[in-house]
């Protein structure tokens, strides 16, 4: 049974506390995660249900539009493909997709047909000038098959070796992260980009990667061969294998790939697959609304979540077809509309504030990605970007998580707010997973804009019953049905946590659209010399 539960920064009573209750939370959820919905896939009826039914929570709460040209959403064309059955092959040996690899593309081409193409090991495939690494010492990738690890050089390395430190230990750096490794791939010419998976690198299991099953979007780009044929992943028994048929040990080269004299390596086997792609483009959309501020229009703190999952799939061991996504992240979009009606019955704040529930995060984080390319508020006047994306379901909280600690000052505004509802701030306990990055949150922080992000699969937390250990039974359980049929809604769910994570929200969005704060980000920050570049148009 949900029970109601006071959260501090709000009204005790009236419509601005029922507007973040956990009931009105888990109806929300119970309706976004419903089989009418399809699973929220992009350009699928699925999304047309979707987008309709937020427009017309929007307009109850009498928002203004607040995409382009004075419309409700912003358009996001998407290129989006699924491979057919064909035959993968390294060597004389066949690899099996969903067992062995996981392949897709995301280019708009009828096959993708590599032919005998060398396979390279470019250990963790860096370039970082700044922090004196390279891993591929000039090698030419040109019609080659690059090979992965996956995670930072430092991920794995012990006192001695050159990478000890170099990426922040477990912390995981961009450097780290698929997206880097496929996109760096495609810089140095690559045909195809494979990354050997291990669960701890990766942060999430096999039967995570294999969730699209061959399923693929990407923003319609101007130069499609900025994006490699074929990218993907290797499954670590059968990378063994692979690397062993070579006469090469992988896990010795693990070790290599954390020196800083690493040099790539040419496997024996050479690449050769033949797949049949369906392909469309699709035209997808963020659907944004907003509060115009009494004083400062221009400058904007916005919320945001994403409205996608991963539609219709292979059926599960109960015949489940649908991947709902309630947790990831309808709870996150119902968090959000729990915050436009919240700020809709309250007096009209100083700065404007934007409601955004962006498309295709599901697959790369494509609609914030849009956005930050043609914002309808400029990244110099945004002053924040607070974003939600997963929320835990066991109960209230001793504490809240943070995600990427020493990023910026917002992280000092989440202290006091947690405070004031006796909570305190525990940094995330797996920074390895490189959360910071996997957020839509990332595609406006890379152009300056302050972020913070809540996303409870970040660590265990610290629940008013069970403590930590009751947390980490939570995370276990829920990250078996991460992406999959069972992220589902449920009756029993205790929201009483989502809801005080909402709230914090709630307070430091009052705070920032009420005063003349600009927050900052650390010294030590990636993104600090980003944001100084328009410190001009903040006065």
């Amino acid at each position: 049974m949900l029970l109601a539960v006071a959260t501090p920064g709000l009204a005790k009573d009236g419509p601005a506390q029922d507007a973040i209750s956990p009931e009105r939370l888990s109806a929300d959820v119970r309706t976004l995660a419903s089989n009418a919905f399809e699973g929220r896939a992009p350009g699928t009826a699925g999304e047309t249900r979707t987008i309709d039914w937020l427009i017309a929570q929007f307009k109850a709460m009498k928002l203004s539009p607040g995409g382009p040209d004075g419309s409700w959403t912003q358009a996001v064309p998407l290129v989006h493909t699924r491979l057919g059955q064909g035959s993968v092959r390294a060597g004389a040996t066949p690899l099996v997709q969903g067992r062995d690899v996981y392949l897709s593309t995301v280019r708009g081409v009828d096959r993708v047909a590599i032919a005998d193409a060398p396979m390279v090991f470019v250990g963790y495939g860096v370039t970082a000038p700044e922090r004196g690494w390279d891993d591929f010492k000039g090698l030419d990738l040109n019609g080659k098959v690059a090979v992965f690890l996956v995670n930072d050089p430092d991920f794995e390395a012990v006192a001695g070796d050159d990478a000890k430190g170099r990426f922040g230990d477990r912390r995981m750096t961009y450097y780290g992260r698929w997206t880097y490794k496929f996109e760096e791939a495609a810089r140095r010419g690559a045909v195809a980009a494979l990354i050997v998976h291990d669960t701890p690198g990766a942060g999430y299991g096999w039967a995570t990667v294999t969730a699209p099953a061959g399923e693929n979007y990407d923003i319609v780009r101007e130069d499609p061969t900025s994006r490699v044929l074929l990218q993907g992943w290797i499954e670590g028994a059968a990378a063994t294998r692979l690397f062993a048929a070579s006469g090469l040990d992988l896990a010795t080269l693990r070790k290599a790939a954390r020196r800083s004299d690493f040099r790539p390596v040419v496997l024996k086997q050479r690449f050769t697959t033949d797949l049949p792609v369906r392909h469309e483009t699709a035209e997808s959309r963020n659907v944004l609304a907003m509060l115009p501020g009494k004083t400062r229009p221009d400058e904007v703190v916005m919320f945001g979540a994403h409205w996608d999952a991963y539609g219709v799939g292979t059926p599960d061991a109960q015949g489940r077809t649908i991947r709902p996504g309630a947790n990831d992240d309808a709870l996150g979009v119902a968090g959000v509309l729990g915050l436009a009606r919240s700020f809709a019955a309250a007096p009209r704040t100083d700065r404007s504030l934007v409601f955004a529930l962006w498309s295709g995060e599901e697959r790369g984080l494509l609609g914030s990605e849009t956005y930050a390319v043609k914002p309808v508020y400029p990244a110099a006047k945004t002053v924040a970007n607070l974003t939600l994306d997963i929320l835990q379901t066991a109960g209230p909280a001793r504490d809240v998580l943070l995600v990427g600690a020493g990023q910026n000052s917002l992280e000092d505004m989440l202290g006091d707010a947690a405070k004031a509802q006796g909570r305190v701030v525990t940094p995330e306990a797996l920074p390895e997973r490189g959360l910071f990055y996997r957020a839509d949150h990332f595609s406006v922080a890379r152009r300056g804009v302050p972020t913070l992000l809540l996303m409870a699969i970040s660590g265990a937390s610290d629940l008013v019953t069970g403590g930590r250990p009751a947390g980490q039974a939570w995370l276990d359980g829920y990250m078996k049905c991460y992406h999959q049929t069972c992220d589902a809604w449920s009756a029993d769910w205790d929201l009483r946590g989502a809801a005080q994570d909402v709230g914090l929200f709630r307070t430091i969005g009052t705070k920032l659209a009420n005063s003349r704060l600009w927050p900052e980000w650390r010294d030590d920050s990636e993104f600090k010399s980003v944001r100084a570049e328009s410190a001009g148009e903040r006065k």
